[in-house]
């Protein structure tokens, strides 16, 4: 659960199952959420309809957030799919859990 508002986080998104992934950090992530799923946060996400929340991560400090992420980027295609795996096997959509509506 998202204790506060400006928790620093690391996320996975995915276009859906096995599908395209995209790592991001954020000290809001409920608020990227909304970015990424409206289309307002351009590039790779945008382009490629990655939207689905599939995992995040929180840590105390930014400076620890990210530098999980740059290690998480650079980790081949399986094994972020086997971290997603381990914490979402069914892949589901994490933001829903936030009061996110289903995606279509």
């Amino acid at each position: 659960m998202v204790h506060s508002e400006f928790q620093p986080c690391v996320y996975i998104l995915a276009s859906q199952r096995n599908g395209t992934v995209y790592t991001g950090v954020t000290s809001d992530l409920l608020g990227r959420i909304h970015q990424h799923r409206e289309g307002t946060f351009g590039g790779f996400t945008k382009e490629h309809g990655v939207k689905q929340l599939v995992w995040f991560e929180q840590h105390s400090t930014m400076e620890h957030a990210i530098t999980r992420e740059k290690r998480i980027k650079k980790w081949n295609r399986a094994w972020k799919l086997n971290l997603i795996e381990q914490a979402n096997p069914r892949w589901r959509d994490l933001a829903e859990d936030f009061g996110f509506e289903p995606l279509a």
